[in-house]
């Protein structure tokens, strides 16, 4: 009983939002997920009326620490789909967030207990150093550490779940 009580609070959690996709690659995703954590999936799709002919779907899940990186490194080969993975923190590991599209290719940050990206010490330095003393191009390079160019992309396709049904799930402990 406490081995289950010790690995249910090392379970790492988190969302996969597919915010387009191919409708003829919707099962392959659905495989490619239910491979990287362990476990058959079905996804509930609906139209993207951001682009048309494509599909969205939206999937809390739950495994072992590191299946965040399993589900973006399993989707990263289907380049026509646009994606975001997050894996909240658990104790020892962080938490992480990927995001895919098309044109960008995928996007990884360490995150915080509240979702917020985290720039590493040394990538800032970094910025600092290529920037020399030009705002425009420190502006550039924190950017490009926060994934902005990838959020940009995104932006319209996230809207679409504002029309999407929600589904409230209680927990009773």
């Amino acid at each position: 009983m406490a081995e289950q009580v010790t690995r249910a609070a090392r379970a790492a959690r988190g969302v996969l939002f597919v915010h387009s996709s191919p409708r003829a690659v919707g099962p392959h995703i659905e495989w490619a997920v239910g491979r990287a954590l362990g476990h058959p999936v079905n996804f509930e799709w609906t139209e993207q009326p951001v682009l048309p002919g494509t599909l969205r779907t939206e999937f809390s899940w739950a495994g072992e620490p590191g299946a965040g990186a399993r589900i973006a490194s399993a989707l990263r080969g289907w380049e026509q789909t646009r994606f975001e993975v997050s894996e909240d923190p658990t104790p020892g590991n962080d938490g992480a967030r990927w995001m895919h599209t098309p044109e960008l290719g995928v996007y990884y940050a360490q995150t915080d207990a509240a979702g917020n990206v985290v720039i590493p010490e040394d990538r800032v330095r970094y910025a600092m150093e290529v920037a020399a003393f030009d705002a425009t191009e420190l502006h550039r390079e924190l950017r490009l550490a926060l994934g902005q160019a990838w959020d940009d992309e995104l932006e319209p396709f996230r809207h679409a779940s504002d029309f999407a049904p929600v589904v409230w799930l209680h927990h009773v402990g």
